[in-house]
């Protein structure tokens, strides 16, 4: 039981450097996730397509760029991640 834990606890803490093609395409796939949300919600408080789409394609164009920074700033950042032994 012990040894089973153990096992699951390093293969839970695995981490390896991320391309900048692996963040690119996370931001692109949250970001959509996040538009259509935005939209939904401003529809629903105002009532007004232009609106909402004016507030979801302004405010996705700031935010994706500062995302995917944030992702590149932490995978630069060594704290909490492990090496991986072969």
């Amino acid at each position: 039981m012990k040894e089973k834990l153990k096992a699951k606890i390093k293969h839970a803490n695995h981490h390896f450097n991320e391309s900048w093609v692996r963040s690119l395409t996370k931001t692109v796939t949250y970001r959509v996730i996040i538009l259509i949300m935005d939209f939904l919600v401003i529809y629903w408080l105002t009532g007004k397509t232009e609106i909402a789409f004016g507030f979801m394609v302004a405010s996705n164009i700031y935010t994706s760029i500062v995302y995917y920074l944030h992702e590149r700033a932490w995978d630069r950042i060594k704290w909490g991640k492990m090496k991986n032994k072969k």
